[in-house]
């Protein structure tokens, strides 16, 4: 739904007379880390944000969040190739999101899969402008028809992670344009975003919260954008600079390079008053969007056009009742099925059984590492979602068979208790050099980290805790933060390791925290243990982190993967789960390759040589090498599917339509990938390579990927009988495309365009794509519209119209191509 805002500008004047200038000034820096400071004489309350990709997590972080819902990733999203399902997402995340008392989700995320490596490739949507720019229109419009505001984020170049607040990215005008800009630019002037976050980085030369030719001149006055401009938390780094480049908005607060000096500034005439009260009036203009400006009535209306529009508005609606069906459907509509000869959909009634086998079958992923990160009250894991799926009368054998996590569970209150109070958790104590206990305190639950203050005369802290160990053998006890840590179990000497963090990026610090883990072993039942912290003091914050993970005794890895073995070989099939989790996929640090961690390509292989029934099912947000992709009789790529996730594999296993087409290009070899490496040099991320990343660069070199972009099948099957294209190259294009369902059940299709010059010159683009449904033996035809936009390039004196000769091919993927046809020049 495309929404009109009609805000009455002269009350905004009004309300901006009556603040003084020191208010003005305090508005433009956080209050706080997730909210804004109220101003009584403008009748504004406090606008609260937070982050939220897969979902609003609320203004808390870590284990005090409150449980929040948790989409799939966004790669999962936009493998759905629907703008519809975007809105979907987005409108559900919207209505939660006011439920939570949420203004400003701070998403989505647009940047491109420039690299497979990028440490946020699952929390963007595609390696190809237009995918991403259709998904990201849809997701906008669903955030902001419930009154909440989409954030497009990070504006721009920022698709990598490695010295990722200080690198700069040098992108040439033509590349920027055509390949890095159209999801921003979708963003603001067809969905009608109403705040864009400037990024970290610098492009060609100039921090982008600095950068006033992009902020400035682009944004705002070419893209006549209306909204707020608000910095990346700890992104700002100057005053006058910042402020005169077109930024608005500076977060977190209180502290910030703004405040005081702001003040002086404007106070000395460096900075003029206006420029204050234009980020002024467009936060006001924010706060009258979602509500939170009082005394303030906004007509929201729907564009006429919009057939998904709801004439009456979804502001006011509660979140749905069946959402967490709908949460599993949109992982459905995203799950790409790679490979099939026939072993899916499952024939149930044959089943007796079934051995799900895998790392992630056991401890599975729903979402990546990061700020993204949100609490949901529950998990779907893939064994609750097969127990359902198959009934009681299929006996299930589950095991693990490798064991390639970085990190262990967090360490919960079912097998942790305070030895004080006896209540789930730990006892922390706070302790001076000389070992004497400061103050202690109770956390409850015990779960992932916790955050400490750290007063100047502390200088260890101790967590105690009795463990109640159900079998006997080696455990293993992870500790999670950066510093000297010594573990002490009775019966045993100490183990002592420094683990330090090798930067003052207090992100890096809370979203990927150095760990180890220590292994002791112990009989049944209860110890208690004694874990003394001597916390890393040289970063610039006084805080340490600080947090247990805990594992129980298990065989030898060769021992685990005979097991694995043996379960296959007797199974009916086997149902194989690996992948990834969010210590190898998270924010603040990029990929080091492409291969699957520990010995999870051997145990697919011996796996499927046990039994040829097996489906592996991979549950990762980002693409891995695959070199035994030809083994299994079936391959399902399930991304992080979030909370529903289980659930939502087993449906596809056992029948419902596989939904999702890769948004990005899978390699066979590291050597094919066109971009690889994520690390910049001398602090410069060249971006030589123009816009040849992804299938376009595949295209152009003529090697071929494992599996191509856009490329996933159905559960039938599909003939490409006819296409028709009408209009120009000036005027746009109008693509009709009729195909046959020939298989024996329904199904859906992703009918795709790509636009490429006869002589071949230019390797093919993406500009459009349909999603159609039909019956068995139906034919539907697919409309796509291509505008005249879409069609121009970039050059010296701007955008103009290609000149052809080009042609225009339909198909399947972007390597099964069916169906061509000359385009007419402009007339």
């Amino acid at each position: 739904m495309t929404r009109r805002q009609t805000v009455d500008e002269a009350d905004l004047t009004r309300r901006l007379d009556a603040m003084s200038l020191k208010e003005k000034v305090t508005l433009l820096t956080g209050g706080d880390a997730w909210t804004l400071t109220p101003v009584v004489a403008a009748g504004l309350a406090s606008l609260a944000l937070s982050d939220g990709p897969v979902g609003p997590r609320g203004t808390t972080f870590g284990d005090n969040a409150a449980p929040a819902l948790l989409f799939p990733s966004p790669s999962s999203l936009s493998a759905a190739w629907d703008e519809d399902t975007a809105y979907e997402a987005g409108r559900l995340m919207g209505l939660k999101a006011r439920e939570m008392g949420i203004h400003v989700l701070l998403a989505p995320t647009v940047n491109l899969h420039r690299s497979p490596l990028g440490g946020r490739h699952f929390e963007c949507y595609s390696e190809d402008p237009h995918l991403t720019a259709r998904t990201t229109v849809g997701f906008v419009k669903g955030v902001q028809s419930t009154g909440v505001a989409a954030t497009v984020k990070h504006f721009v170049g920022n698709d990598s992670e490695t010295q990722r607040m200080t690198y700069d990215a040098r992108i040439d005008e033509k590349t920027l344009r055509e390949t890095y800009l159209p999801p921003f630019e979708a963003a603001v002037k067809e969905a009608g975003a109403w705040v864009v976050m400037a990024a970290y980085n610098s492009v060609n030369g100039t921090s982008m919260t600095e950068n006033g030719e992009l902020l400035n001149g682009l944004l705002k006055e070419e893209w006549g954008f209306d909204g707020v401009v608000v910095s990346d938390w700890q992104a700002t780094n100057s005053t006058e600079a910042s402020a005169l480049a077109g930024l608005d908005l500076v977060m977190p607060g209180p502290d910030g390079p703004w405040g005081d000096a702001l003040l002086a500034a404007v106070e000395k005439g460096r900075i003029a008053e206006a420029v204050i009260d234009d980020k002024v009036r467009r936060i006001l203009r924010l706060a009258a969007r979602v509500g939170a400006l009082n005394g303030m009535e906004v007509m929201h209306g729907v564009d006429d056009t919009d057939s998904t529009a709801d004439a009456a508005g979804a502001d006011a609606a509660p979140v749905p009742q069946d959402v967490r069906s709908r949460i599993r459907d949109l992982a459905v509509r995203g799950s790409v099925l790679l490979r099939n000869n026939g072993l899916l959909p499952l024939q149930t009634d044959t089943l007796r059984k079934v051995a799900l086998i895998g790392p992630n079958a056991v401890r599975f992923t729903a979402q990546g590492g990061g700020s993204a990160h949100v609490t949901p009250e529950h998990v779907v894991t893939p064994l609750e979602g097969l127990r359902r799926a198959l009934g009681n009368d299929v006996e299930i054998t589950v095991r693990q068979g490798a064991f390639p996590h970085a990190t262990l569970l967090p360490l919960d209150g079912n097998t942790a208790t305070d030895p004080v109070t006896g209540e789930p958790g730990v006892r922390l104590e706070y302790r001076t050099a000389d070992g004497t206990v400061l103050s202690e305190e109770h956390k409850d639950p015990a779960t992932t980290w916790f955050p400490v203050l750290l007063a100047d005369e502390v200088a260890e802290l101790a967590v105690r805790t009795r463990l109640t160990l159900q079998e006997p053998g080696i455990h293993r006890l992870s500790v999670l933060g950066p510093g000297h840590i010594t573990l002490h179990v009775p019966g045993h000497e100490p183990q002592t390791h420094e683990q330090l963090q090798d930067n003052d990026d207090i992100a890096s610090l809370v979203l990927y925290p150095p760990t180890h883990t220590f292994a002791f072993p112990a009989d049944r039942g209860e110890t208690e243990i004694l874990v003394s912290f001597r916390p890393q003091r040289h970063l610039p914050y006084p805080i340490a982190l600080l947090g247990l993970g805990y594992d129980t005794p298990r065989g030898t890895d060769d021992e685990e993967l005979e097991a694995a073995v043996a379960a296959a070989t007797e199974a009916d099939a086997v149902i194989l789960v690996v992948g990834s989790d969010a210590h190898t996929e998270a924010e603040s640090v990029d990929r080091t390759t492409l291969v699957l961690r520990g010995r999870q390509d051997e145990l697919v292989e011996r796996v499927c040589a046990a039994n040829p029934r097996t489906a592996v099912v991979v549950n990762a947000g980002s693409p891995f090498l695959l070199p035994w992709a030809d083994r299994p009789a079936a391959l399902l790529w399930s991304w992080f599917p979030g909370q529903e996730g289980g659930d939502a594999i087993a449906d596809i296993l056992t029948g419902t339509e596989p939904g999702g087409r890769l948004p990005t290009t899978f390699p066979a070899a590291e050597a094919d990938v066109p971009v690889l490496s994520t690390q910049p040099v001398d602090g410069t991320l060249d971006y030589t390579e123009g816009d040849l990343i992804g299938h376009r660069a595949y295209t152009a070199s003529g090697t071929a990927p494992l599996f191509p972009f856009g490329h996933g099948l159905s559960y039938t099957t599909w003939d490409y009988q006819d296409f028709v294209v009408t209009g120009d190259l000036g005027r746009g294009l109008t693509v009709r495309v009729t195909i046959r369902n020939t298989g024996e059940r329904p199904g859906r299709e992703v009918v795709q365009a790509y636009l490429d010059r006869v002589d071949g010159d230019e390797p093919q683009r993406l500009i459009g794509f349909a999603a159609v449904e039909a019956n068995a033996s139906e034919s539907v035809t697919a409309t796509i519209t291509v505008p005249a936009q879409a069609l121009t390039v970039w050059t010296p004196a701007g955008w103009a119209p290609r000149s052809g000769p080009y042609r225009l091919r339909v198909g399947r993927s972007a390597a099964d191509l069916r169906l061509t046809a000359a385009v007419p020049r402009s007339s």
